[in-house]
């Protein structure tokens, strides 16, 4: 038999709340793999790649798919909105991108229109209970918007989780199966919509049907047991790079709950998001904002509300991938970010958009929370308790000059070089690479085992 090699492949994972800058560092570490796969969420996850001054934007299509002759790979663990991944696939090829190397897991499940719906309806209703009691429970984490991108992640999930009408993959190549999980789909989201808000039927079942159908002819070249392919790689002696979506913060079950995403957003993820076990992954690398930001609702301690907010969002380009929304800006939380590189076993940080925080006088690092009960630097991920809590800052010197011409750890300002330090020192983990810039060559590797030049 042959044997995989000894721990040969690589997860990339955020840190916090996502739009850490996974895109780039997978991007990077494309070359030295045989493969990216992508192992959770949705077109709700965005990632935005810059390669020769050009930007480009992808949301279900792996970030290792810039790469003549890489396998890209969708797992079983994504959900998969196909209209969207076609117009992605579509929008890549009219840029020269080729898209042949892409392959999704026939056990993906298919996020279907009425899953759509049922996001957006979810999220008005929830508005409606916020307002009613006046936004007392919502400021408490208990209740209001979750903040979802309404593009149907979590009903798609909650699909797969009652199993009876959820639509795989492999099933728009069935047009039998596709047609008895539709009409029967159709049938329940009809009644539940006419007991909510009171319209007729919304949803046609045939009319339904021939749109997966079209969409899964599409796509049949692309679809395939991904299980099989991906451990015939790795005991090939194949590497494999994992790409998560969202991130730690999210996480269904360790992030900041209810405000978080349906999936397994962390390195945990990747067993049952792809079939691979996790006894081969031989590293994993944290991504890390040099500040931090949030996208929709629940807590975040370090928040900013003032100009200094204003200037990260605008430096940092702080607007969503996927929805263009504002997102929220504060300082970086080392409690929060501690937690979550215990969580994915994080072997190294990636430490992005270090060049957004050039021109201020200090820079402020959170190394604690306040509660009632006293200061700690333990992380409590419910969003109740995360409500209450009281950031505590470390106050760094900033530094003056623009960095995003460094090209080596030697090239940055001392005290630019001071607050990477005090980071790795306050989270517990090395950091092993420094952006200064959205483009590859704007990345400075500070780890002789980081695995890509400098």
């Amino acid at each position: 038999m042959v044997r995989p090699s000894d721990k040969a492949c690589t997860a990339v994972v955020g840190l916090q709340w996502g739009d850490e800058g996974k895109g780039k560092v997978v991007d990077l570490l494309a070359a030295e793999h045989d493969a990216v796969v992508r192992y959770n969420g949705g077109a709700n996850a965005g990632h935005s790649l810059v390669v020769n001054g050009e930007r480009f934007a992808v949301h279900l299509v792996p970030s290792g798919i810039l790469y003549n002759g890489k396998l890209s790979v969708i797992g079983n663990g994504v959900v998969v909105d196909a209209g969207k991944l076609i117009e992605e696939i579509d929008g890549l090829r009219e840029r020269g991108i080729s898209c042949e190397g892409l392959v999704v897991s026939d056990r993906a499940h298919v996020v279907m229109p009425y899953h759509k719906a049922e996001d957006a309806l979810r999220e008005e209703l929830l508005k409606e209970a916020a307002e009613v009691h006046s936004g007392a429970l919502e400021r408490a984490g208990n209740l209001g918007e979750i903040g979802t991108t309404r593009r149907g992640i979590g009903p798609a999930y909650a699909d797969k989780a009652r199993r009876a009408t959820a639509v795989r993959m492999g099933d728009m190549l069935r047009p039998d199966v596709l047609r008895e999980k539709i009409g029967l789909a159709c049938r329940i989201n009809n009644a539940l919509f006419r007991e909510l808000t009171g319209e007729a039927d919304r949803f046609d079942a045939a009319e339904l049907t021939d749109q997966v159908r079209a969409h899964g002819e599409r796509l049949a070249d692309s679809i395939e047991d991904t299980t099989y392919l991906l451990n015939d790689r790795v005991a090939d002696g194949g590497r494999l790079l994992f790409e998560g979506a969202n991130a730690t913060l999210l996480d269904v079950d360790h992030g900041t709950y209810p405000f978080v995403t349906s999936s397994s957003t962390t390195a945990l993820g990747i067993g049952p998001g792809t079939g691979v076990p996790e006894t081969h992954l031989g590293r994993v690398l944290g991504v890390v904002k040099a500040y931090q930001t949030r996208v929709g609702a629940g807590p975040m301690p370090t928040e900013l509300f003032d100009g200094v907010a204003d200037r990260i969002r605008d430096r940092g380009r702080e607007f969503g991938t996927t929805t263009g929304r504002p997102r929220r800006c504060g300082w970086l939380d080392a409690v929060a970010t501690r937690y979550s590189a215990m969580i994915n076993g994080t072997t190294g940080i990636c430490l992005m958009l270090l060049d957004v925080l050039a021109g201020f006088d200090e820079l402020k690092v959170c190394v604690g929370h306040r509660y009632a009960a006293g200061v700690t630097d333990r992380f409590r991920p419910d969003s109740s308790d995360l409500a209450v809590a009281e950031p505590v800052y470390e106050t760094l010197p900033g530094f003056g000059d623009e960095i995003t011409e460094a090209r080596s750890w030697d090239d940055l300002p001392e005290n630019a070089r001071g607050y990477v330090e005090f980071v790795e020192r306050a989270v517990g983990v090395p950091v092993d690479f420094v952006s200064v810039g959205p483009d590859r060559a704007q990345t400075i590797r500070r780890s002789q085992h980081a695995g890509v030049a400098s």
